[in-house]
């Protein structure tokens, strides 16, 4: 059995509560919760476009996991440069990437976030600052730390930002990436979202501790390790870790301890992956709902009304829903785009 360094933080009884809002103001707070519904609606729409066969590139779903992304890109600027992973919806839908660009990607049409030739994981959008992403485990890693190196020769405060999984923490490059950042002092920011599992296999099958922030200590790296289903926690220490990457104090290193209630791949709340994911604990975890903790801190916190939410619930799925619609009426690439699209132009002879 693994040593467990989270404590509590993996113990998915512990805070299933409302959040603690202290320091937000409804402005922050109402654009956090658009934000989460948004990327809620989106993935459970993206399990039924799987469901029924009309999307067929593989889908990497991080339902029960959105408030990492939407605390992170509560801190960052369009003049930023972030980057994903297999898992990155949540990522480039809260940069504010497109509905429509998504979905008709996700269905190979051309007016998708890479034209319709990547899929699900290959999202772009750079007006936003997302810089993009790839299935490959720890690819765009080293390419955030590219980006805060040209960040800090451009001398703008813009920050690199590399999102990933505790899976990643065990390829090389990452420890390269934070040594690199260190030594040279370089605004990026780390994000790892430890969801306790790497594909099939629970952590404790992978590592010595549950605790990947470990890895930034060892590059004498600052870190914060925190509940990643409370998008208040997520935004304070996303906040302080940026401020300072921006005013030439270095990397920074976010551990944010959530879980994804889908499968590793597909729409499946697959309950046969990794040894320790049983039907309880999954129904734990639902209790840690970021999106229920959020709204149930706003109504304590009298920043939030029933029929507010529901106004917003509601313009989130119609969002959705005519994103899908107009997806599905885009049309597909040419055939010339297969050759068009790999190599620029003049180059094919």
């Amino acid at each position: 059995m693994t040593d467990s360094r989270l404590g509590p933080l993996a113990d998915p009884a512990q805070f299933n509560g409302p959040l603690d809002l202290t320091g937000f103001d409804a402005v922050a707070l109402r654009k956090m919760l658009k934000t989460i519904l948004t990327i809620r609606y989106a993935e459970e729409a993206v399990a039924d476009l799987i469901e029924s066969k009309e999307a067929v590139c593989p889908c990497h779903l991080g339902i029960g996991q959105e408030g990492v992304a939407a605390g992170v890109s509560s801190v960052l600027h369009n003049s930023d440069r972030a980057y994903g992973n297999h898992r990155s919806h949540s990522h480039y839908l809260a940069m504010g990437g497109g509905l429509f660009e998504m979905f008709a990607e996700i269905l190979g049409r051309l007016p998708g976030a890479s034209k319709g030739m990547g899929g699900s994981m290959h999202l772009y959008a750079p007006e936003v600052g997302f810089g993009g992403s790839v299935p490959i485990v720890g690819a765009t890693i080293p390419i955030a730390v590219g980006a805060a190196l040209a960040a800090k020769m451009d001398g703008k405060g813009a920050v690199g930002v590399a999102y990933f999984g505790d899976g990643a923490c065990e390829e090389g490059v990452l420890h390269e990436s934070l040594n690199m950042a260190a030594i040279y002092k370089l605004p990026v920011l780390f994000v790892c979202e430890n969801n306790l599992y790497s594909s099939h296999l629970d952590i404790d099958l992978r590592q010595p501790t549950d605790s990947v922030a470990r890895f930034a200590q060892a590059h004498r790296i600052p870190h914060r390790t925190v509940d990643g289903n409370d998008v208040a926690a997520v935004a304070r220490a996303a906040g302080e870790l940026v401020a300072a990457a921006r005013s030439g104090e270095g990397p920074g290193f976010l551990e944010a301890v959530t879980f994804r209630w889908r499968g590793h791949v597909g729409p499946k709340e697959d309950i046969d992956v990794g040894v320790l994911r049983k039907p309880e604990i999954l129904a734990a975890w639902k209790k840690r709902d970021p999106l229920a903790r959020l709204r149930a801190g706003m109504v304590t916190a009298v920043q939030l009304t029933d029929v507010e939410y529901q106004q917003y619930d509601a313009e989130a799925r119609a969002t959705v829903a005519d994103a899908v619609a107009r997806a599905r009426l885009a049309e597909y690439p040419p055939e010339s785009a297969l050759l068009d699209l790999v190599y620029t132009a003049g180059a094919k002879a």
